[in-house]
């Protein structure tokens, strides 16, 4: 239990956070909006709702703004490790917004975050899967796997 006697969230309230997370650094990164007022956005909108008359799953929201926080503030630490670790003559800027803002929450889980590497990878691998059918989630794979290696910092 939490300190405010709600129970504390789990897995899959982080992997709603997650995919929450890439979907508001796209959103800040296509539609130019700051953190705070995507961050409140999606806390005031779209989480605890429902869709089609669903309820959708629970998002960690502390984990949620925690990450989308940490990636803008750490971007260009992020991207300088994503940008290693991209095939020679490609730059961040080439690929698409979707695959920038995966690299990005995961690339700040991975560098600045305490869950397991193989656990945050394997989340936003499904992410990209969940976007792309052809060869990006073996990139995504690949690409974090790198970053993993590089350690935390």
């Amino acid at each position: 239990m939490t300190s405010a006697g709600k129970p504390k969230p789990g897995h899959q309230a982080r992997s709603v956070a997650r995919l929450a997370s890439v979907q508001a650094l796209y959103q800040m990164e296509t539609g130019g909006a700051g953190v705070e007022t995507v961050i409140r956005e999606f806390q005031d909108h779209r989480f605890d709702g429902d869709m089609e008359g669903q309820k959708l799953a629970q998002a960690d929201e502390a984990f949620f703004a925690a990450t989308v926080r940490g990636a803008v503030a750490n971007q260009v630490v992020i991207d300088r490790a994503i940008a290693g670790h991209l095939a020679e003559g490609w730059k961040l800027e080439r690929i698409d917004a979707t695959l920038r803002a995966i690299f990005r929450a995961a690339g700040f889980e991975l560098r600045f975050g305490d869950n397991p590497p193989e656990i945050v990878i394997d989340e936003y691998v499904e992410i990209a899967k969940s976007f792309f059918d052809g060869p990006e989630p073996g990139f995504v794979n690949g690409a974090l796997d790198a970053i993993a290696r590089d350690g935390r910092g």
